[in-house]
């Protein structure tokens, strides 16, 4: 359905969200290297990873893999610096989300490869912090699930 792109990611307990969104709305989700946590079997029973098994998930050296891996695809960059909401966007079967590591967000220079219409943002009260990253990805991915009137 659509593509989920996790660059950097540093908590387990919020990639496993992520990693059990993905598996009940049917996308793909990406981990961008380096990773906050260790994928081994060990680990990925103790953080609550466990749902791997059903989500197809792939994890990619950096961030030039990740992008000739899903080359050709419309790409969405979630971020506090966007002008654009998230819910004006027009998502469809295919769309690659991209989202920053919870403590930083994207980088700069990777946000510069993505034109101002591709950057896009969750609208939240002034002066408060950002919402933590599995609800952000869930926002994004239910609207553009429902956009494509929960096909798939």
């Amino acid at each position: 359905m659509f593509h989920i792109v996790l660059f950097e990611p540093e908590i387990p307990g919020n990639t496993g969200n992520i990693i059990r969104l993905a598996a009940n709305t049917g996308s793909r989700l990406h981990l961008v290297r380096p990773l906050g946590f260790s994928l081994d079997e060990k680990s990925v029973r103790r953080s609550g990873l466990d749902y791997h098994e059903l989500a197809d998930l792939s994890v990619h050296e950096n961030w030039q893999a990740v992008r000739a891996a899903l080359a050709g695809g419309n790409w969405f960059a979630f971020t506090t610096k966007a002008s654009r909401l998230y819910a004006e966007a027009s998502f469809m079967p295919g769309d690659v989300l991209v989202f920053g590591p919870e403590s930083r967000g994207l980088p700069v220079e990777i946000l510069h490869e993505f034109d101002a219409a591709q950057r896009l943002k969750l609208p939240m009260q002034p002066d408060c912090r950002s919402l933590n990253l599995s609800n952000a990805v869930s926002v994004a991915v239910y609207e553009a699930w429902r956009q494509n009137a929960f096909g798939g």
